[in-house]
């Protein structure tokens, strides 16, 4: 795991009753947790991974008609890049997020960003480095849903 990548493993406590996190107040930043994800989220857009660096890259030069905006802070989540005009999510994965841990805190992200009307791509760091055509494609695809 790289040490930029560190911050969104993190965990930070859930809000509410018992520990539970039921809903989030505000779809763009949860305010208990935005003055430490802004810090993470501007350290993060300064030290890309070579995956999302190329990324970033392909989605500014391939014109795809809509704004992406990197390393966004969602609830209590900072993703990859978010297409807002389409509520697209794109995140890139590193080797760490194959491990069962990682998997599973995955999937419970992608059901509470989906819960507030957002669309979650993944694409493994290797997608991005050695398929990047077949990735821009499927982002291009889900643009149109």
């Amino acid at each position: 795991m790289t040490a930029d990548k560190q911050h969104t493993n993190k965990k930070l406590p859930l809000k509410g009753d018992g520990g539970s996190y039921n809903h989030f107040a505000y779809q763009n930043a949860d305010p208990a947790y935005y003055a430490q994800l802004k810090v993470w989220a501007k350290e993060m857009r300064s030290k890309p991974t070579e995956a999302e660096s190329i990324l970033r890259d392909y989605v500014r030069a391939n014109n795809l008609g809509h704004k992406f905006l990197f390393q966004y802070i969602i609830g209590q989540f900072i993703v990859d890049f978010l297409c807002p005009d389409c509520k697209l999510i794109i995140e890139v994965d590193g080797g760490y997020h194959s491990e069962p841990i990682q998997l599973c805190d995955d999937e419970v992200r992608t059901q509470m960003l989906e819960k507030l009307g957002y669309r979650v791509l993944r694409f493994t760091n290797e997608q991005v480095l050695y398929d990047i055509d077949n990735v821009i494609n499927k982002v291009k695809s889900n643009l149109q849903l």
